[in-house]
């Protein structure tokens, strides 16, 4: 493979890994709102998007695996390609979890919600800002905006601790409550392992850019 065809195809696949991360990101953003709305067709539409999203995840490790062995990159190429293999799986992780979210909208779709959704519109938006801010950062080849990602993590759990304790209140208040409460603490739950999951992406654009191992979580 020559050097021309290598950053050729090195781009395209930069260019695809952002669109599967924002493949990732809808289904989690429509999986929340057919929640909060009780949504079923919205929550169904999420789950249909499981296959396109591992036919991104096959597809970009297989062209990855493909330019290691046909071109034995590196230095920061290298570093960009291991970014990209472990990216996808986080990605992944992240349109799975709104997979499963999903499914907890489509339980709630015939029952009345408690309060304001507790704190989970909250969590979204922050986890929905961690994984963009991530996605801009290797975009852009600079980590600055995710420097205080691990901070903005902790916000994530201190939200899910708080999602947890008001809706175990609303369950000791009245038992007809329990159905609600255990899918407001799993979707929750899901929210706040995606808020790891990002941590794991900026530690992997981190590598990229700066050739530096860290650990942020």
């Amino acid at each position: 493979m020559s050097m021309e065809k290598f950053i050729q195809e090195l781009g395209s696949l930069e260019e695809d890994l952002v669109t599967m991360g924002e493949l990732a990101l809808d289904m989690l953003t429509d999986s929340v709102r057919a929640f909060q709305d009780r949504n079923v067709d919205l929550a169904l539409e999420v789950d249909s998007l499981k296959h396109e999203l591992d036919e991104w995840d096959r597809d970009i490790e297989e062209r990855c695996l493909i330019l290691l062995t046909l071109h034995q990159p590196m230095a920061k190429d290298m570093r960009n390609i291991a970014c990209i293999l472990k990216t996808i799986t986080y990605l992944n992780r992240v349109g799975r979890y709104g997979k499963d979210i999903a499914k907890d909208a489509r339980a709630m779709a015939d029952r009345p919600h408690l309060a304001k959704l507790v704190l989970i519109p909250q969590m979204h938006e922050l986890v929905c800002r961690m994984v963009r801010d991530c996605l801009r950062a290797y975009k852009a080849d600079d980590v600055e905006c995710i420097q205080d990602i691990s901070e903005r993590d902790d916000e994530v759990d201190a939200l899910w601790d708080a999602v947890f304790r008001e809706s175990l209140t609303y369950s000791m208040e009245d038992p007809h409550n329990l159905g609600p409460v255990i899918h407001y603490i799993m979707v929750s739950r899901h929210l706040e392992r995606c808020g790891d999951h990002a941590c794991k992406i900026a530690e992997k654009v981190h590598y990229k850019v700066t050739g530096e191992h860290i650990e942020l979580k």
